[in-house]
């Protein structure tokens, strides 16, 4: 146990005002050279807050750091201890992506439908395989991606992107990975901090973890992130990235306004933060420019075509500040050399031939039908839907938990999400589900499902107290 009188004395007195990194530091530093050893219990807040004359939020916060981290460990009723092993530990979590299986009504995940496209891509490999090129030997280099990159930089809008070029374009494999990568671009420093949307995809705090990075929620209303917490949590916190899904936000369906964006980003260009906007959820036209059309010099733009045409291409881009373009590919051949060179050379033809473009205007009215679905079984309950959206929002009803309503709609053979997985670690969630509309290709099997919630919804088997 840490005790008063033991070698470790953490020195603060030239932390400034992050005092809390400082001693998160000084808590890693004792763990890495044997100080602090598996096991050993640290003191309790307070106490330790005392010892070191900062306060006792000072000591939580560097505790939760080190937790997300998993170089600590925080029991319920014991104390905070030393992970007993220096790998992270892993939480406890659904997986971000779970296999189709039509054998029950699945809404967990955000899928794109089947609209036809699988034989399209088909035909595609088939004209790669007879078109002898012969680049299926080499790596990738940026002289073969560039076909893709200018197909790709065709496919955006340019008035929303404020003017694209194939050199502003990198490829990735899917907007998580391009996320992964803007990210381990522009973040510095060993205890980075990112700001996110409070309630946001659980790739953001996977991402976080993975770059030891520390992810602060900033609070919405129905027009997006409020401006006056994003000034409250940089003042707080520091920061050097805004990760936001400001189009099509997951799980609430809410729309950034323009004038909000607009807000957003003045306090970023005053506060130096960049912001990387994941649009993977945008599907159907929009006259809202993006970040990059509005803050261009210091915002990265991030994309797929897995929700508007295929998830099993794996296929994603990024789309960087004028300039960057250099950093960002060379972060991606460190990580991965570059896209594999058929995905890049199927992927060129599907968005060349149009054959992209028929699917996805294919995937707009397939979702729109399905949101239109599920409103009409559910929209006597607090429904937040866009037809745009492949996704709703539902509050619970008094007398429904959101983790009681997914207990009882999985008896029911229903899988839901509950909004709690998608709030921070120390965040609070709406008592909500997310039902991803296009999961369930099965129409009869989707339409009873929404029956069942709606009956569901209207007797509740399991009082909230219960």
């Amino acid at each position: 146990m840490i005790v008063t009188d033991t070698i470790w004395h953490p020195d603060l007195s030239k932390a400034g005002k992050s005092k809390y990194k400082a001693l998160a530091q000084a808590i890693r530093d004792a763990i890495i050279n044997g100080k602090l050893a598996p096991s050993d219990k640290l003191p309790p807040v307070r106490e330790l807050g005392y010892q070191l004359g900062v306060t006792p939020g000072t000591v939580a916060r560097a505790y939760a750091i080190l937790t997300e981290e998993g170089r600590l460990v925080a029991e319920v009723g014991r104390g905070t201890f030393v992970a007993r092993s220096h790998l992270p530990v892993a939480e406890d979590v659904q997986p971000l992506i779970s296999h189709p299986n039509e054998t029950f009504a699945d809404f967990r995940s955000s899928r794109v439908p089947d609209v036809g496209q699988g034989p399209l891509i088909d035909q595609a490999f088939v004209r790669l395989g007879t078109a002898h090129r012969r680049r299926n030997i080499n790596y990738p280099t940026a002289e073969t991606d560039l076909e893709t990159r200018e197909a790709v930089a065709r496919w955006l809008d340019q008035d929303r992107l404020g003017g694209v070029t194939a050199q502003d374009v990198v490829l990735g494999n899917g907007a998580q990975n391009c996320t992964l990568l803007a990210l381990q671009a522009v973040l510095r420093g060993q205890a980075p901090v990112i700001f996110s949307e409070d309630l946001s995809y659980p790739g953001v705090r996977h991402a976080a973890r993975l770059l030891r990075a520390q992810v602060v929620g900033l609070p919405m209303d129905d027009e997006g992130i409020l401006p006056e917490a994003f000034l409250q949590a940089h003042r707080a916190h520091g920061g050097q990235v805004l990760l936001t899904s400001a189009h099509v936000h997951s799980p609430t369906t809410i729309r950034t306004s323009l004038a909000r964006k607009r807000a957003l980003a003045e306090i970023a260009r005053d506060l130096n933060i960049t912001i990387i906007e994941d649009d993977c959820h945008t599907v159907a036209p929009t006259e809202i420019p993006s970040y990059r059309a509005i803050l261009p010099e210091q915002s990265f733009f991030v994309s797929s075509l897995t929700k508007s045409v295929s998830g099993a291409l794996r296929f994603g881009y990024a789309v960087c500040p004028p300039g960057q373009n250099k950093v960002l590919r060379q972060v991606a051949q460190s990580s991965f050399y570059g896209v594999s060179q058929p995905i890049l050379d199927v992927c060129s033809d599907l968005l060349n031939s149009g054959g992209a473009a028929q699917v996805r205007d294919k995937v707009v009215i397939e979702t729109a039908r399905r949101v239109r679905l599920a409103v009409n079984h559910l929209g006597a309950w607090d429904l937040s839907w866009r037809e745009d959206v492949p996704f709703v929002f539902l509050q619970m009803p008094i007398g429904w938990r959101a983790s009681g309503f997914a207990m009882a709609c999985e008896k029911r053979g229903i899988f839901v999400k509950p909004a709690d997985e998608f709030a921070m670690p120390n965040g609070l969630a709406p008592n909500a589900v997310r039902l991803g509309v296009n999961t369930c290709n099965n129409s009869e099997l989707f339409l009873k499902a929404m029956e069942d919630m709606n009956d569901l919804l209207a007797n509740p088997v399991s009082m909230i107290d219960g």
